[in-house]
């Protein structure tokens, strides 16, 4: 049997410069809203529902989202750079996909693999370092405990090791291949294992 394996394809976006809609006003929904809130939390999100619980509605007002009480429509879509489905009704959902993809549109239709085209995985940041954890889509708590080990062990103060770094590269004289291997030989302490 072979071994199966993740080819997703790791990216950090700027979703500050893009459009995203949340369709649904559910507990899915507001879980997240939240997550993506506390990930970029200038992100630019419309969610559209005829009902929305009142914690997302709260999280909403103090983080500038643009609530639409309204049911799906095609027409929600149009803007938008990236959709998450997160309906109660399978039905709904699918719509949502198929509009996405007629359109080019990246979606998520949540717990639904095979209608997403990214996941939304465990994220662990530290100052300037942020660390993503994907399952592939086959284990949301998996990359929940992988998250919480890695938010344990990473020290706080890693950021002054990524600023101070950012100034010695400032310094190196010479090609990009020799700031690289400058900095490679000056790192190669961080990750010696000691015997």
């Amino acid at each position: 049997m072979s071994e199966e394996r993740n080819n997703l394809y790791p990216v950090f976006l700027k979703v500050k410069n893009l459009e995203i809609l949340i369709v649904g006003g559910g507990f899915v929904a507001e879980e997240k809203l939240h997550f993506l809130l506390k990930s970029s939390p200038e992100a630019n999100v419309t969610m559209v529902s005829p009902f929305y619980r009142e914690k997302t509605e709260i999280l909403a007002k103090k983080s500038n989202i643009h609530i639409i009480s309204d049911g799906y429509n095609e027409k929600y879509i149009d803007g938008k750079h990236i959709v998450i489905a997160t309906t109660d009704n399978p039905n709904v959902n699918i719509q949502v996909y198929k509009d996405c993809r007629a359109q080019s549109k990246l979606v998520n239709v949540a717990d639904n693999p095979p209608y997403c085209d990214f996941y939304m995985g465990g994220i662990v940041t530290k100052g300037n370092v942020k660390l993503a954890i994907s399952t592939n889509g086959k284990s949301p708590t998996t990359a929940k405990r992988l998250r919480q080990f890695f938010e344990e062990v990473i020290p706080e103060n890693i950021d002054d090791l990524v600023k101070n770094l950012n100034e010695y590269r400032k310094t190196i004289k010479g090609d990009f291949e020799q700031k690289v291997e400058t900095l490679n030989e000056f790192t190669k302490s961080l990750v010696a294992k000691k015997k």
